[in-house]
Order: structure tokens, then sequence, then C-alpha cells
């Protein structure tokens, strides 16, 4: 079965950065649209970063030039590499896998940035 796995959460303070790792097994990351989607305390979950298997990239515009999303194929692996956050960047980080008909959600990483 498909398994994504989030690591690399934590605490920074505001300005810090933080990578977020997503191992992938039982789906080819390369052949997969990845996203990145985060969901705050009383808020919906929301789209942040995406990577297309043409090696696109898109980015919600509140991370726009903060955020990278990235994969290492060899590794199954895709990144989110987090600069300059915010307070408002805190929240719980999903990977989500898209291989029609398979959509995958991993279990979640916290990232807490204090001001």
């Amino acid at each position: 079965q498909v398994q994504l796995v989030e690591s690399g959460g934590g605490l920074v303070q505001a300005g810090g950065s933080l990578r977020l790792s997503c191992a992938a097994s039982g789906i080819i990351v390369s052949l997969s649209v990845m996203n990145w989607y985060r969901q705050a305390p009383g808020k919906q979950r929301e789209l942040v970063a995406t990577l297309t298997t043409g090696g696109s990239t898109n980015y919600a515009d509140s991370v726009k030039g903060r955020f990278t999303i990235s994969s290492d194929n060899a590794k199954n692996t895709v990144y989110l590499q987090m600069n300059s956050l915010k307070s408002e960047d805190t929240a719980v980080y999903y990977c989500n896998a898209q291989f029609p008909p398979i959509r995958a959600w991993g279990q979640g990483t916290q990232v807490t940035v204090s001001s």
C-alpha cells in the first residue's frame, strides 16, 4: 500500500528555516503529483506547494519566495525547504501524493514558529 512519512517539523524562531521530508513507498514520486498542504488550528487545510510530474512547481502566494518544493527521485522523497519562517506558518504540514486513482496522505508533521 501507499505510505507517506513526513519528518523535519519542530519549533523554530521567526526568520529561521526548516526542511520537511516526505518519504514515499508504494508510489513513485517522479510519476506522481506531489503536494504539501498545511492546516493551522481552526482553519481549513490549504495547499502550500505542488511539484508536477514534469518538474514544474507552484506555490501559494503566502509562501512564494520563501518555500521551495523539490524531490530526490533516487530516495523517492519530496522536500519542502522553508526559509524566513513567520508565526503565521505555524501549522501541521501534510504530504500528499496523487497518481490517479491513488490519492494518499501522510500523517502530518507539526511546525511551530515562535515570534
